[in-house]
């Protein structure tokens, strides 16, 4: 683990986005010098006189500002396109990575592993209310897949029986103390040495439900394309849970069609339900302790908090590949409360933030710093958002309207109701209200800070399990 980067990757997000906020004050400041308002005024029906400010930014300021955001949106994709392409090359640096498509297709040229086949691992801890969803998907899809394996791990309900009732295999855990990614690894040790290079392993929650053809898209990518290392699933959110339930949904919408313009290439391969093939997971385990952090022979860092996130950065550190199609669809259980929602987003934040520090600056890392380094600035420029709205209510005796503004936010909810537009209705008029996504969008900032804060300041990091089936029995 690179500890400096570990122990100072959250200053370094903070000092970074308080650096280029300033730099934007600093250009605001010397090329718009600040003017008295003098609004004009227009009386509506005699009665109701409106004060609006014709008055526009500073074109200088503007120009600097889209210039800013365009060469950053560029750097994101050339750098992921240069990467991609460098490792489609046989140049010495790229040949010493296990999982680049180059160093793959020469190693498997002329040999015939056997078909595609999938083995399902399902991490569970009491999850007997909700298995039996997740079963019955596998046993729908029009690929079924050649095994299911519950991995019951620690489990003081009837988890192992309801598995069984359902015809699954059960692997029981013995003395784990590393949570989900500590239950995988002792699954996988016995799985991975009894798989060819052609059979892929899928690891999916047991609280979520995958499309029909999920598994005949996954084995026809991997088929077809003998490089690539990983399936990843496109994840939606079930019904219900009221408006914070629509807030959740209309969030995985808009990600959704982000990895859709995107043509599959993912962030992160969702720990939802994701496909590897064997091969992958097998130069992971044995790069752990050296090329990547972790402990030798073990799939998952158990260090981890988001296991997730840090396999795909390990993946991707290999030169592997990986891609989330539009046909591998995912419905995933929701947070049904602002304290779940609030522990999850926290956990996944302190995660990034964490691997960040166990990798460093790396060609692979890039995207991931820029992800970061962006959420900031936008919680920086979200919160002054709001309060420069209440210092203008507080000081001012009447309301100026502003026409430039105005249609800014216009083109903003307009956006963000298009974003939104496959998942009905009801998330359009939520998007269409702009505020009460801004205030949803707040809460998520906030966890962002404190995980960013935490990491700073060397505060611990917990690991918590939410159990939705007392939280479902609560709500009824």
């Amino acid at each position: 683990m690179n500890r400096f980067f570990q122990r100072t990757v959250g200053l370094a997000v903070i000092v970074i986005v308080l650096l280029a906020a300033g730099l934007l004050w600093w250009g605001i400041a010397v090329t718009d010098p600040p003017v008295l308002w003098e609004p004009a005024h227009v009386t509506l029906a005699g009665v109701w006189r409106v004060l609006y400010s014709t008055e526009l930014p500073h074109l200088g300021v503007l120009a600097t500002a889209l210039g800013i955001a365009l060469f950053l949106v560029l750097f994101v994709i050339i750098s992921e396109r240069m990467v991609a392409w460098r490792y489609r090359r046989a140049d010495a640096e790229v040949t010493k990575l296990a999982l680049a498509p180059r160093v793959v297709m020469a190693r498997t040229r002329g040999e015939f592993a056997g078909p595609v086949t999938v083995t399902v691992l399902i991490p569970a801890h009491n999850e007997e209310a909700s298995l039996p969803l997740t079963l019955e998907s596998l046993k729908a899809q029009s690929s079924p897949p050649t095994r299911v394996l519950v991995v019951a791990d620690n489990c003081t309900d009837r988890t192992v029986a309801v598995a069984r009732a359902h015809g699954a295999d059960v692997f029981e855990t013995v003395g784990n103390t590393h949570k989900k990614g500590g239950a995988l690894n002792q699954a996988l040790e016995d799985l991975l040495p009894t798989l060819g290079d052609n059979d892929t392993v899928m690891v999916m929650d047991a609280d979520s439900q995958i499309g029909e053809d999920f598994l005949t898209e996954a084995v026809r990518r991997f088929t077809v394309d003998r490089a690539l290392m990983a399936v990843g699933g496109l994840f939606e959110g079930e019904e219900g849970h009221g408006l914070l339930g629509q807030f959740q949904r209309n969030e995985y919408t808009r990600y959704q069609r982000e990895i859709r313009r995107r043509d599959g290439r993912v962030f992160v391969l969702t720990g939802t339900a994701s496909v590897f093939r064997s091969a992958a997971l097998r130069a992971v385990a044995a790069a752990r302790g050296s090329e990547l952090p972790g402990t030798r022979g073990e799939v998952y860092d158990t260090f981890a908090l988001t296991e997730d996130n840090e396999l795909t950065i390990a993946i991707k550190s290999l030169g592997g590949l990986t891609i989330s199609p539009t046909a591998c669809s995912v419905v995933t259980e929701l947070m049904p409360s602002w304290r779940m929602l609030w522990a999850q987003r926290l956990r996944w934040q302190r995660g990034a933030l964490e691997n960040l520090g166990a990798y460093g600056v790396t060609p692979q890392t890039l995207r991931y710093w820029a992800q970061q380094i962006g959420i900031g600035y936008g919680v920086l420029a979200l919160f002054t958002y709001f309060a420069l709205i209440i210092l203008m209510i507080v000081s001012m005796d009447t309301w100026v309207w502003f026409p430039f503004w105005l249609v800014v936010g216009l083109l903003f909810a307009i956006e963000r109701t298009i974003t939104v537009w496959r998942g009905g209705w009801r998330a359009r008029v939520v998007a269409l209200l702009v505020f009460p996504e801004l205030v949803y969008d707040c809460f998520l900032n906030l966890a962002f800070l404190r995980g960013v804060f935490e990491i700073a300041f060397g505060r611990s990091a917990t690991w918590k399990h939410v159990d939705h089936g007392a939280a479902k029995a609560v709500a009824s």
